[in-house]
């Protein structure tokens, strides 16, 4: 099993969001959070973080990049506990049985994107179109198969998919699933 963990190659991700997320912790998608924000209303550092920020599950900041990492059931079953969490306290989920069913589909979204060796690096681009928000995402892998020592060193894969946020049911939090 793989899932995505935040990886920070330089400080960027400081100066550009307004909560970075800490380096090594559960990632997902994220777009959920932006579900019901009209994307023209954003500036700054909202407006990076819609564009191009993966979500930290534990610090909810957010990260330009991720990395995909092998992972045990408990680690599916720690990012699920704590997106649960989270959609609780942050995102109005009704009640913890309905966030963790949100959690799971979310997390299970962020597992469909590993469908590469671990170690590559995946960058994510959004956009507001036709009243729906929609991601693109890239696999950059490493220059001569070493590590991502920095952000100059990899390569970007052809292939991509650009892919409609539906895979977070809005409903299940209580805040409706119109787009």
């Amino acid at each position: 099993m793989k899932l995505l963990r935040t990886i920070r190659l330089d400080a960027s991700d400081s100066f550009v969001f307004e909560t970075a997320a800490e380096p090594c912790e559960w990632a997902v998608s994220g777009a959920f959070a932006f579900a019901h924000i009209d994307p023209a209303s954003l500036h700054g550092k909202a407006r990076a973080a819609f564009r191009a920020g993966f979500l930290g599950v534990s610090s909810l900041g957010r990260s330009t990049l991720v990395q995909i990492v092998e992972a045990t059931e408990l680690d599916r079953r720690s990012v699920v506990d704590g997106l649960a969490a989270q959609l609780v306290a942050h995102f109005g989920a009704p009640n913890l049985a309905s966030a963790r069913e949100a959690a799971e589909e979310e997390t299970s979204f962020a597992a469909s994107l590993c469908d590469h060796a671990p170690g590559v690096l995946v960058a994510v681009t959004r956009r507001h179109e036709d009243g729906a928000i929609r991601e693109l995402f890239r696999t950059l892998h490493p220059r001569g198969g070493g590590d991502h020592a920095s952000a100059l060193a990899f390569l970007e894969v052809v292939g991509d998919e650009d892919l409609p946020i539906e895979h977070l049911d809005l409903a299940l939090l209580g805040k409706g699933a119109g787009r």
